[in-house]
């Protein structure tokens, strides 16, 4: 029997120690006590043994003058269970208090917009969700003891439920000899007894049997990588399960290697249908007609001459480029302009595009602020870059800051290294400077009127490259 301590003699403080994490009997017997006997939340705290035990001091006796009556609605025991299950080391005080709330306003369950309401409803859903694991990712394997086959399966709840869905799979397999062992408690049927047996490991549970290899085969042979979305999956089934079901410890393997025949479907795909402005119009718009991650209202399009000797690749369009429909035509753009001025090339004779072709940014206000694009943006249209590079057949490339760098190299490469230097490239040689905007953002100016002779010079050898092709 649960034992009730009080303690803190001063203001009669009542510790209600528990004896496991799942103690809601243990609990309900308490608190009926503790309510009998006029005993408000502040007063209580419950422990429970392994998790916050002996914080507290000397015991005192309990009140023996309950005769109150406890009354609770309907919907509270099953809430209460519940919640027992979550790990949350408050739980048993919080069930405690809206149980003495319940006794002056039995309705106060049904208001959603009390904090204590809500919280204890979130544990219980994610207990629920919890179980709800527990059912679909079990996966018994076969095994001996002295008896015979056994069917073992390891598990790792996020909550103490192991006990109480015993009972789900009693009924589910009631004729079958099973284990399953979970970090806390193990849980065995005989086909006519429950017992239990302290917490296992991983390696206390067989790793796999016959069955399981003509299983994984035949889950190969089914597996359609085209139907899984993988953010959808891995919500429902965290990855911390998929190394104890044989199918899903595949499902890694399987994607790769279908994401890799995927991509080298569209690049070939591409390469054999992108040979005209028309084509690569056509395709831009099929893959990219919506937003897919960046948010700008168009797409934005390269510009300029499309025999160009001179290629030039920024990072994606800002705020008034989206709005133009053209590549550098801002603050940035009129800088550059200035740029190749300085440098001998005339813009015109130039092909200017940028690695992402959205503009991508948070809206703030009446504000569109501008947002870095991520790798994941740049994978999307660097097909483009490669197309544009192919159709222009330039004898230079030019990227303007890191991002136009990893859409014409493929990988992250630090600007200060490779900065001003010829590169190799199929076809032509490539160059890797600073992004104009990066001179418009440097507060000290003799950094940027330094920087910005730096960038001249670059240029100048942009166009000495393209003189000496």
């Amino acid at each position: 029997m649960t034992k009730i301590l009080p303690d803190g003699p001063q203001i009669d403080q009542h510790r209600v120690a528990l004896a496991r994490p799942d103690d809601f009997e243990g609990w309900r017997e308490a608190a009926r006590s503790l309510i009998q006997a006029g005993v408000p939340p502040q007063a209580v705290t419950f422990e429970v043994a392994g998790e916050q035990a002996g914080l507290f001091g000397e015991d005192t006796p309990l009140p023996d003058d309950g005769d109150r009556e406890v009354r609770v609605p309907k919907g509270f025991v099953p809430l209460a269970k519940r919640v027992a299950l979550h790990r949350d080391t408050e739980r048993y005080d919080l069930l405690y208090a809206l149980l003495w709330k319940l006794q002056s306003n039995r309705r106060a369950l049904e208001d959603r917009a009390d904090p204590l309401v809500v919280r204890l409803n979130a544990l219980a859903k994610e207990v629920g969700r919890d179980a709800h694991k527990m059912h679909a990712f079990v996966r018994f394997r076969e095994a001996e003891d002295d008896d015979g086959t056994r069917m073992v399966a390891w598990f790792e709840p996020d909550n103490h439920i192991t006990r109480a869905e015993a009972g789900f799979f009693i009924r589910r397999f009631p004729n079958m000899r099973w284990s399953i062992l979970t970090p806390e408690v193990c849980i065995h049927w005989d086909g006519e007894t429950l017992t239990e047996t302290p917490g296992a490991t991983r390696a206390d549970a067989p790793d796999g049997d016959p069955v399981e290899a003509t299983w994984k085969s035949y889950y190969k042979s089914i597996f359609n990588p085209a139907r899984v979305k993988v953010k959808a999956m891995t919500a429902e089934m965290p990855k911390k399960y998929w190394k104890n079901m044989p199918e899903t410890a595949l499902i890694p393997e399987l994607l790769a290697g279908a994401q890799a025949r995927e991509a080298s479907m569209i690049d070939t795909s591409a390469a054999q249908v992108i040979d005209s402005w028309e084509a690569l119009a056509r395709e831009a718009q099929r893959r990219h007609g919506e937003d897919n991650g960046n948010s700008g209202t168009q797409l934005v399009f390269g510009d300029g001459n499309r025999d160009a000797a001179l290629m030039l690749i920024g990072e994606q369009p800002g705020d008034e480029e989206d709005k133009a429909g053209r590549p550098f035509v801002g603050p940035a753009g009129q800088l550059l302009d200035q740029i190749l001025e300085e440098a001998g090339i005339d813009r015109a004779e130039t092909y200017v595009t940028n690695a992402v072709k959205r503009f991508k940014y948070e809206q703030r206000g009446k504000r569109r602020i501008h947002q870095k694009p991520n790798a994941g943006n740049i994978e999307y249209y660097r097909w483009w870059v490669e197309a544009e590079r192919q159709l222009v057949a330039p004898q230079v490339t030019v990227a303007l800051g890191a991002t136009a760098a990893r859409a014409l190299l493929g990988k992250t490469v630090t600007i200060s290294k490779v900065r001003g230097e010829p590169i190799a490239l199929p076809g032509g040689t490539g160059l890797v400077t600073i992004h104009p905007s990066y001179l418009l953002r440097l507060p000290d100016p003799g950094k940027a009127a330094e920087e910005r002779a730096r960038f001249v010079e670059e240029m100048k050898r942009a166009r000495s490259l393209v003189e000496a092709a």
